[in-house]
């Protein structure tokens, strides 16, 4: 079934329990269907990021929580609201008991259509029809079996409970039709209830009668669905923000899991933290595919650059990133092969996101069992250290977590077309010297190795789990977007704060005037052009790949689309960029995000009167901050949509985009760097690096090539890469306000600090284990990265703290740490 079907579906089941009696509510479980909904894209990272404290273990949301949700087999049967029978609850929870709850699942969490009317209080009444034996019965059995129990939720209130105007249990002097806003808006997507006015105290003590009913129940989990901004929806049109304020209140004095669903927008990530325990990041794993599967491998490979944009929001004290349910225990039934159910497996667990199966817990088959019992990659997911990509540019990808004791969990995935061996460079994961290798699939040590780690042979979707544990000697450096990395005060990341890594090319035009040659002339060299076959551009859907056109297209070639929901992803190091492609009658509408945050809805559609248009700027961007950005655009209408080129707008890093030397008059050539030349690395021929003090000097901002070695370059056009240094994977902390610190907790024998120093920086205070031992100066009269600032070799064996507090400037950034292991 496509999307806009899936669309329909939902639509009609929510119809139908609607126009059931008064007994329909939004509010308090109002039988909405649970994730009916169209492909929505995550929203631009929150600025402001705190890494995750310590959390006691017996507190709620310390862990992400494991367990069984009902709602993949609800679409599965096709029949939605009937499959949710005390029978089939009771039979889940006893073949959870019998197979899984050992490795620690322990919540039966039932979705959406489990009630059917509401009391005289406009308070929820489980279906009649579902538990003739009643659902406490039910409650009761779960939690005989040592288990948890969940039920789900929408924003907002019916209109037939508003309408009826009923008393509100435990505030007599409220009643339900007080307290719907004015004038009246919908509350949720569906449309389904009308939005509370929670300006009123009434609104509270409704929601919190509800939350309390639940608790008397003995409720441990609620899902509240169609959270918004969120949920399809970002523009604010719907927020369901007070509502979520209102539940996590009255959930809390409860003691229940509070989850919000589905696709919540990032930019409110911290709202999210702070008022639940986990939230989904993206719109439903199920494929829909009734009586087929339960999901697919696409559904499933579109979560990775989800749970890139969102690792550094979850975490013990915050929450976790919810990537749905973990349909992987019956291969008959999952729509995926044993490598890719093994891989979704791995992503769950190094996401930390909450492992709960969608499948029918009586029907697992043992490799099923063993994916989700395997111990090592249970104690990975419960660690609650997400772990980030190395680089989200290919499609063989490298995800690490630097864990407390600092050996590195490691997670490689094969999202290409071909087997591959994947090499892991320690540098890449913050390592440097030797470390000894585990396998945790396996569950056996694989010997140490030292600088890299080749994984062979790695299947097309399948992956490998390790766990990298620094020898002695061995260095781990962390970056300032570590989880472990604890900052008191008003922090923010990036925001323009940040200096990118970047390249520009010189182009030297070889010729000989006297032989009748001249110098050839050149583009701009800050506009860099990338064509739709570059490996770095991340297709994400069915896409073809269309060569020989004929018709125009840069390359002659064009990558196309005709699957709405397909998009494709390209990340830059720049300050613009333009989406080149064809315009037709046969393209429609596609959405436009940079950096997670939808930007436009761009039309590629063109008049039948107007023929074709070729290499058409469908979408520009000129004005970005100079940093490291991700543009990904996903079809909406339309036959196609298509993929020509895109063009990169760099930051100028020299001052001429080519030179000229003639044989005839050999002369050296000048060029000057735009950049502090403290932060060129180097010049680079077809990746070598040229010789500095022989093919070329550097003195002040000038950058001289001698005619001897110009001369020994081909005729016609050479392309020589100027390479400068950026902060540590391209981003910063920074704070501005004096007494913010960052801390971090290590073992070892030695530390040092790395990062930026600038005009506007001043001094920060080193604390070691709670003393004061240096006040350094950062400031420079030029912005330059990973400086040396700090440094302590002579540290007895054992735990240390080192902490970085803002003393005296307008700003102080923070970018990296290393210890040596003891």
């Amino acid at each position: 079934m496509n999307t806009r079907n899936r669309h329909a579906h939902g639509q009609r089941w929510h119809a139908a329990l609607a126009a059931a009696a008064v007994g329909t509510i939004t509010l308090g479980v109002g039988g909405a269907a649970a994730n009916a909904a169209p492909p929505a894209e995550a929203s631009a990272p929150a600025p402001a990021v705190v890494p995750a404290a310590t959390t006691p273990d017996d507190e709620l949301g310390a862990h992400p929580y494991m367990g069984w949700s009902s709602y993949s087999m609800q679409v599965y049967a096709g029949n939605g609201s009937k499959w949710i029978t005390a029978d089939q609850i009771i039979a889940q929870s006893d073949a959870m008991h019998e197979k899984l709850q050992s490795a620690g699942y322990e919540y039966i969490n039932i979705d959406a259509a489990w009630n059917d009317g509401v009391d005289e209080y406009g308070r929820p009444v489980p279906s009649a029809t579902l538990y003739p034996d009643g659902l406490q019965a039910v409650i009761d059995h779960i939690h005989g079996n040592g288990q948890k129990v969940g039920l789900y939720a929408i924003p907002g209130i019916s209109p037939q409970v508003y309408e009826a105007d009923l008393p509100i249990y435990g505030a007599p002097d409220c009643s339900t039709g007080d307290i719907v806003k004015q004038p009246i808006q919908k509350a949720d997507y569906w449309g389904i209830g009308y939005r509370i006015d929670f300006s009123n105290p009434c609104a509270q003590a409704y929601v919190d009668s509800i939350a309390d009913m639940f608790g008397e129940w003995g409720i441990d989990f609620l899902k509240f669905d169609s959270v918004t901004p969120g949920s399809g929806i970002g523009d604010l049109s719907l927020d369901a923000r007070d509502d979520v304020a209102a539940w996590a209140q009255a959930l809390e004095r409860n003691g229940i899991w509070f989850e919000l669903s589905w696709a919540l927008d990032i930019r409110y990530a911290d709202y999210w933290a702070e008022h639940a325990q986990g939230w989904r990041v993206d719109w439903d794993v199920e494929c829909y595919c009734e009586g087929v599967s339960l999901t697919t491998w696409q559904n499933i490979a579109r979560l990775f650059p989800r749970a890139a944009d969102w690792w550094r929001y979850a975490g013990p004290d915050r929450g976790w990133n919810d990537l749905d349910s973990l349909n992987v225990g019956n291969g008959k039934m999952d729509g995926l092969t044993r490598d890719e159910r093994r891989t979704a497996t791995t992503l769950w667990a190094v996401s930390a996101a909450p492992m709960y199966v969608g499948n029918d817990m009586t029907q697992l088959d043992e490799y099923g069992i063993q994916l989700l019992t395997n111990p090592e990659v249970v104690a990975v997911n419960q660690a609650g250290r997400p772990a980030h990509p190395v680089s989200t540019g290919s499609q063989r990808q490298t995800w690490y977590a630097v864990n407390p004791d600092g050996s590195v969990t490691v997670a490689v995935f094969n999202l290409g077309q071909t087997d591959a061996d994947m090499k892991v460079s320690f540098a890449d994961i913050g390592l440097e010297g030797s470390a000894k290798v585990r396998d945790l699939w396996a569950q056996k040590k694989l010997g140490t190795f030292d600088g890299e780690f080749v994984a062979k042979d790695v299947p097309i979707h399948g992956t490998r789990l390790f766990t990298f544990t620094p020898a002695e000697g061995a260095t781990v450096t962390l970056n300032d977007d570590d989880a472990r990395l604890s900052y008191d005060g008003v922090w923010s990341r990036n925001g323009g704060e940040e200096s990118a890594a970047a390249s520009q090319t010189l182009t030297v035009s070889v010729f000989d005037s006297s032989q009748g040659g001249s110098s050839p002339g050149t583009g701009s060299s800050n506009v860099l052009a990338i064509n739709d076959d570059d490996s770095a551009i991340v297709y994400h859907g069915t896409w073809g790949h269309s060569t020989g056109r004929g018709l125009g297209d840069h390359d002659d070639d064009v990558h196309y689309s005709e699957a709405d929901g397909s998009a494709f992803e390209y990340s830059f190091v720049g300050a613009g960029i333009d989406w080149v492609t064809e315009t037709h009658e046969s393209q429609g509408d596609a959405e436009v995000y940079l950096d997670g945050v939808l930007v436009d809805t761009v039309s590629t559609y063109l008049d039948p009167s107007q023929g074709r248009g070729v290499q058409q700027v469908v979408y520009s961007a000129r004005d970005l901050p100079n940093g490291s950005h991700t543009i990904r655009v996903v079809k909406k209408s339309g036959q196609f949509m298509l993929l020509d080129r895109l063009d990169v707008v760099q930051e100028s890093l020299i001052d001429v985009d080519h030179v000229a030397f003639d044989r005839a008059a050999p002369a050296d050539a000048t060029v000057h760097v735009l950049r502090d030349p403290g932060e060129l690395v180097g010049v680079y021929l077809d990746g070598a690096a040229l010789k500095a003090g022989t093919d070329y000097t550097v003195e002040d901002d000038t950058v001289t090539f001698g005619a001897t070695y110009l001369s020994a370059l081909a005729e016609g056009d050479t392309a020589l890469e100027f390479r400068f240094r950026g902060d540590l994977r391209d981003d910063v902390h920074w704070t501005a306000d004096d007494g913010a610190a960052v801390e971090l907790g290590f073992s070892g024998t030695a530390i040092s600090v790395t990062g930026p120093v600038g005009p506007d920086q001043g001094t920060l205070e080193v604390y070691l284990d709670g003393e004061l031992v240096d006040t350094v100066d950062v400031h420079g009269d030029a912005r330059l990265t990973q400086q040396p600032l700090f440094s302590r070799a002579d540290l007895k064996e054992g735990e240390h703290t080192i902490r970085l507090v803002k003393a005296s400037g307008e700003v102080l950034r923070v970018d990296a740490m290393t210890y040596t292991v003891r």
